[in-house]
This record gives structure tokens, sequence and C-alpha cells, in this order.
């Protein structure tokens, strides 16, 4: 005979722990589900292990989503403050990294530790490693068939997130149960991602891994259905295979295929006026002179890439040549070949279309009792805690809904 209960959240994520334990301490008899045998492993291995839980400047302008607006309601329902209030009231120690991000000072399992006990003060059930057969639509609720007996339950609670770092677990799980109940997606593609480069104009650039310098980042026009527009000032590294570090890792939820990425190496500076202006009082080579301002194996394979010899002198060069090089400088545009894939992706963009849900309850507006929260949504955050902030924040709507 199936178990009873009023909800089933299946994904004991951040987002489904947060939903289950905001519904159990409601009075709600809640199980939680997942097929995993280690509870939240994307929480522990985030931020180095000290996951980046929140950001105290999280609102919807640091969503990506095909309906951006959708976000607003859960995220001013549920604010980062909030989140904060509940790891103070654990005696949690943290500190503001940049911008804005907040690590734990110790480990993040501490964050696990504190959603384990909000579950247990709502009497939540637990049930992994539980695998699940089959999800069907009944009069009044849902029958759930798994490796661990039948459940049956009022609603359900679809946490089970999107398809990056498939080593730790992840599946297409969500995605399949909006599309058995005709949800439409937004196609799943890895954000948050290293970008890939090859083919010869990239030869002068793959000895250079390792090198890491602040730039300023841009993509797209915003111009045209679905056209989103990005700009970012972070830190960029140069890998064995193209480029990742922050500043790549925000642009490349931007990043359109067969489009080009514009790199500006040294933002605070105009490269060609100051090399112009140098040609008289300075007698060096070029190779030199852009190794004041840059690293010196960057300014050699920069200089050898647009055609320039490092032992120039810099009082030689024409004018317009120089002009080039201070484009090539500070409007570096390049086509990534593409991204290393949802293996080294830290999110997935796309997922259940938000047009689909009720931006007040996340429930599907045309299977009552059916919820969709966290990275399963189209709902994707810039890098910094933001993702988790959306996580805390679509969970407790959920969990206050059911």
């Amino acid at each position: 005979m199936a178990k009873q209960f009023d909800v089933a959240v299946i994904g004991a994520g951040a987002a489904g722990m947060m939903a289950a334990a905001v519904a159990g301490q409601r009075g709600k008899r809640v199980v939680l589900i997942d097929h995993a045998g280690k509870l939240a492993e994307k929480i522990r291995i985030s931020g180095g292990g000290r996951c980046n839980f929140t950001n105290v400047n999280a609102s919807h302008q640091h969503y990506l989503s095909d309906n951006p607006h959708f976000c607003k309601s859960a995220l001013s329902r549920y604010t980062a403050q909030d989140f904060v209030a509940l790891v103070k009231k654990y005696r949690i120690a943290h500190h503001e990294k940049h911008r804005g991000q907040l690590f734990c000072t110790e480990s993040a399992e501490q964050i696990i530790d504190m959603l384990k006990s909000e579950c247990l003060k709502g009497e939540v059930a637990w049930r992994m490693p539980c695998k699940i057969e089959s999800l069907e639509k009944l009069d009044d609720g849902f029958f759930i068939a798994t490796d661990h007996g039948d459940i049956e339950a009022a609603s359900v609670v679809i946490a089970t997130g999107g398809l990056s770092i498939p080593k730790i677990g992840a599946t297409d799980f969500g995605y399949r149960i909006a599309s058995q109940f005709d949800l439409k997606l937004v196609e799943p593609r890895p954000g948050l991602v290293p970008l890939t480069f090859d083919g010869p104009s990239w030869e002068a650039f793959a000895p250079l891994a390792g090198i890491a310098l602040e730039v300023e980042v841009s993509t797209g026009s915003g111009k045209g259905k679905g056209a989103k527009k990005g700009h970012f000032r972070e830190d960029l590294l140069f890998t064995h295979r193209g480029l990742s570090g922050p500043a790549i890792l925000q642009i490349s939820s931007y990043w359109q295929p067969g489009t080009p990425i514009v790199l500006n190496l040294l933002p605070e500076m105009d490269v060609a006026e100051e090399l112009i202006g140098s040609k008289t009082t300075v007698k060096k080579q070029l190779g030199n002179v852009l190794s004041q301002w840059l690293p010196a194996r960057l300014a050699e394979g920069l200089l050898l890439a647009n055609g320039f010899a490092p032992d120039a002198r810099l009082a030689d060069m024409a004018d317009a040549k120089l002009r080039k090089l201070g484009d090539a400088i500070n409007r570096w545009a390049i086509v990534p070949t593409g991204s290393e894939g949802y293996r080294k992706a830290e999110v997935t963009l796309g997922g259940v279309d938000t047009r689909e849900l009720s931006q007040q309850t996340m429930m599907a507006n045309k299977v009552p009792g059916l919820y969709f929260i966290g990275e399963s949504v189209d709902v994707t955050g810039w890098l910094g805690g933001y993702n988790f902030q959306w996580a805390w924040a679509s969970g407790f709507v959920a969990g206050q809904s059911v």
C-alpha cells in the first residue's frame, strides 16, 4: 500500500531542502526523495568547499530568463537578507569576499547541516538513495512508484536541478517530467562555463595557460528576439584549451555560438594613444613597452598573433600600425569554437519555461499540485551566489504554497 504524504519533494539539493523544510514547518507531511547516496553535493563543492551561499545585491537584474520578470516575485518574498538571518541563527561564521558574495568562513557542510536541521524541525521524511520509477497524476494528487515503495502525495515539487556537473549526479529528470505533462521547455545549455578555442588563430595563445588578469568582456548586441547583451569586468584566466576565470564564466551565459566575445585587456588605458604618445620619448622595443602593462608572455603572444615583432622599436612604428595594435588589446574580438560543456558548467541555462508556472507559487498552471523550483526552471543567475539565492527563494515560495 502506498505511503501517504501531503507533499513529495523530489531532489534534496538547495531548493528541495528549502521547500521541504518550509512546508514541513507549516505542518505538512513531507517526504524528500533523492537518487543520490550523498546529500547536496553541489552545495558541498561550491565556492571551493566554502559555499558562496548568497549575494547581498541579488535582484532580478542578475538573472537570465526568456521571461525576465518572472523571478521578481520570489526574490522579493525571500531575500538574501532573509537567508543571512537563518545563517546567523545557526551561528555560522561567514564573510563577504567580492561584490556582495557571502561565503562560509569554515565549510559548506555547515549550510547542509543547517538545512537538514530545518527539515528535522518540519519532521520531513527522507528517502535516499531512492530511484523513482514513475510519476502519475491522480484525481486528487500524484502516485510515485519508487524502488523503496510507492508514495501518494497531494503535491509534488520537482527540485532536481539541471544537467551541469554530471559526475555528481545531474540528470534530465525534471525536464522529462515537464515533457510528460506537456509543459514547454526553453532549450537547456551549459552556463557559467569556460570557453574553448582552436585552429590557427589560437596557436599563439595556447602556450599562455596560467596567465590571469582583470579585463572587461562583452558579447551580444541585445537586438533581435531573445538576444541578450552582456558586459562584465572580472578576472580572466588563460587555460590549455581556451579561456576561463570569472569574466569568461559570466559572459558564457550570454554568448551565442558563432558570435564573438570582445575583450579589453587594459580597460584603464587607451593603448593606441599611449603608444603613439610615447613614440618620441620611449626608446624601447615594442615587447618591452607592452610588458610594463601586461604579463610579458601575454604581450609577446599578442604581438606575434597580430603580426608584430616583439623586438621592433616603438619609435619606428607607423601610427596606423599602433592603432591596429591598440585595437587588438582594447577591442580583441574572438569567436569561441565552443565551451567545456556540462562537465565544467556551474549551471544549466534554460529549463521549464516560466510561462508555464505561477510566479506567486511556482506551480504549473495546467497541472494543479505540480511545482518546479531551482535550476530546473528557466531562471539562471550570474556567478557569485545568485543561483543559490534563486534556490532559496523559489524553494521558499513553493514550500509556502503546497
